[in-house]
């Protein structure tokens, strides 16, 4: 049995996210983090040696949670991975839902509760009639492959069976990672979005370089007032993690959008296919002006790591 948990972080404490996964490793070693804010534990062996149903252990994760750091959580739980983070999405804050039957639980769930069904598979799918979870299971595993690829046919067809075969790898390497800037009131000015753009992207930047990773794609989500969003991703010209290159892929994705006076209620950025920054190629540039913004920011990376991470800040983002 998996658990997927998913703490209720603010952005400003996501430097509790270590803290709470040691919590986690009081009842099973197999712990695999998905920063900013969740969490996959393998707890079969914990729910054998207390004999405790996966409802039950997950109360007393979430009690020794909020009692210790005072963080609230939402809790799913599955036979595997992807049932158990399809259970956290829409599990409420203090009830754990469990996802005992994998066929009863996704069958009437729209196709893109799939994990790997984004927009394009999902619009070829539905156009054959095939917009549910459901009816994508029903379906023969050849028509599938037909439509969407032998090797993505057969893994949607498993997974509308509730078949996920990705093991929890414990201290397992984020693929992504994700922070958000939601603003107090609807904001239609497009320099405070871009001002959000640029803290997102400086964070980003100081935390790929602190974990000593680089991201190939930006995607940027723009929430809107309606609750709404849209998301668009652009890859980089090269594997990264130098601020400045974030900041400009950023501003580029957010001018697609094409946003006149819409009513924005947040803005989230995610960096995607990290990797590890030593094995990352770099260009070398004959622009002595880049080099040196690189020695600014490596400076500015100490100063953050010894006074914390508003010790430097660009100056359009100080208030």
């Amino acid at each position: 049995m998996i658990l997927c948990i998913r703490f209720r972080l603010e952005p400003m404490w996501e430097a509790l996210l270590p803290q709470l996964v040691e919590l986690l490793g009081e009842f099973t070693p197999t712990v695999e983090t998905a920063p900013p804010a969740e969490v996959l534990a393998d707890v079969r062996g914990a729910l054998r040696y207390f004999g405790w149903s996966p409802a039950e252990l997950a109360s007393v994760i979430r009690v020794r949670a909020l009692a210790l750091y005072g963080v609230d959580c939402v809790i799913g739980a599955g036979p595997n991975p992807m049932l158990a983070r399809t259970a956290a999405r829409e599990a409420r804050p203090g009830v754990t839902l469990v996802a005992e039957d994998p066929a009863a639980f996704l069958r009437d769930r729209p196709v893109v509760t799939l994990d790997g069904v984004g927009r394009a598979t999902a619009r070829t799918l539905c156009g054959y009639g095939l917009d549910s979870v459901g009816r994508v299971a029903d379906a023969p595993l050849g028509v599938l492959q037909r439509l969407v690829g032998a090797k993505t046919g057969r893994e949607l067809w498993e997974r509308a069976r509730g078949i996920d075969r990705t093991p929890v790898v414990p201290n397992a390497v984020s693929r992504s990672m994700a922070a958000e800037r939601s603003f107090p009131h609807d904001e239609i000015d497009r320099t405070e979005h871009r001002r959000a753009l640029l803290s997102l992207a400086t964070e980003l930047g100081a935390r790929l370089r602190a974990e000593r990773q680089v991201c190939r794609s930006l995607a940027v989500t723009v929430r809107y007032a309606d609750r709404s969003t849209t998301t668009r991703s652009r890859t980089l010209p090269e594997p990264t993690a130098h601020s400045a290159a974030l900041t400009a892929l950023a501003y580029a994705v957010h001018d697609s959008f094409g946003l006149q006076r819409a009513r924005v209620r947040g803005i989230a950025l995610r960096a995607e296919g990290l990797t590890a920054a030593e094995g990352a190629a770099h260009q070398l540039s004959l622009d002595p002006t880049d080099e040196k913004t690189r020695r600014i920011e490596a400076v500015a990376d100490r100063a953050r790591a010894k006074f914390g991470p508003r010790a430097v800040l660009p100056g359009s983002l100080v208030a």
